[in-house]
């Protein structure tokens, strides 16, 4: 009877091995195989991933957005500066200025309007500070070279100094010319400096400002908008 019921176990262990391999074998391993699939996955998903930001650049078409590369192609010569005048306290001087690298030096060029028919001081000062209603926040003339104050062709010359504008019967100025000590980078950069509107002219010889008078007008020097300009 007891070796009966040992056959009947050993059987039954052997029958019950023998449908565990079989079931390995058609659906293959437990757990352990559903954890390296999941991994699997996980890196072809990665790849799929890093595959598409690779390529993308090449898809994309001009324009499409920016690159370091494209920042590299930028020179000076595509840039420019811009100045909002605004009237100082009691007056009504208001306009724009471009300014832009050029052969030969640095291109200047807009309109002033609210001015007084006639000659008034045009001048780079040295700070980009207009919180003061009079202007003098702005400080004095941009002269970096400490030089003495003159005119625009001078020799020895204020950097800041760029002589006067010319205000028409209905107090509109035209302004454009090319100035050969302006720069938009290094030690003679305007970028961040004031830009000034004088009430009178300036004589070309008194020190240190060329007797030009009070600040009818006032801005600061920053980067034009390309957009604006088109």
């Amino acid at each position: 009877m007891k070796s009966r019921l040992l056959t009947s176990s050993l059987i039954a262990i052997f029958a019950l091995a023998a449908a565990t391999t079989s079931s390995a074998a058609v659906n293959g391993p437990g757990p352990t195989s559903v954890k390296h699939h999941s991994k699997l996955d996980l890196s072809a998903l990665l790849g799929n991933d890093k595959d598409t930001e690779s390529s993308s650049p090449a898809d994309a078409t001009p324009g499409d957005g920016h690159s370091h590369a494209d920042h590299g192609d930028d020179s000076s010569a595509d840039v420019v500066f811009i100045a909002v005048i605004s009237p100082t306290a009691g007056n009504e001087a208001a306009g724009t200025i471009y300014f832009q690298k050029v052969e030969g030096g640095m291109k200047v060029w807009g309109t002033i309007e609210g001015l007084t028919p006639g000659d008034h001081g045009f001048h780079v000062h040295q700070y980009g500070d207009v919180s003061a209603a009079d202007g003098t926040s702005a400080g004095g003339h941009f002269n970096p070279q400490s030089q003495p104050h003159a005119g625009p062709d001078d020799a020895h010359r204020h950097v800041g100094d760029l002589g006067n504008i010319t205000a028409n019967e209905n107090g509109v100025a035209e302004i454009s010319f090319i100035d050969n000590e302006l720069s938009m980078e290094g030690k003679n950069s305007i970028l961040g400096r004031g830009l000034i509107v004088h009430a009178d002219a300036d004589d070309l010889t008194s020190q240190p400002t060329g007797a030009a008078g009070p600040r009818v007008g006032m801005a600061v020097i920053g980067v034009a908008n390309p957009k604006d300009l088109q």
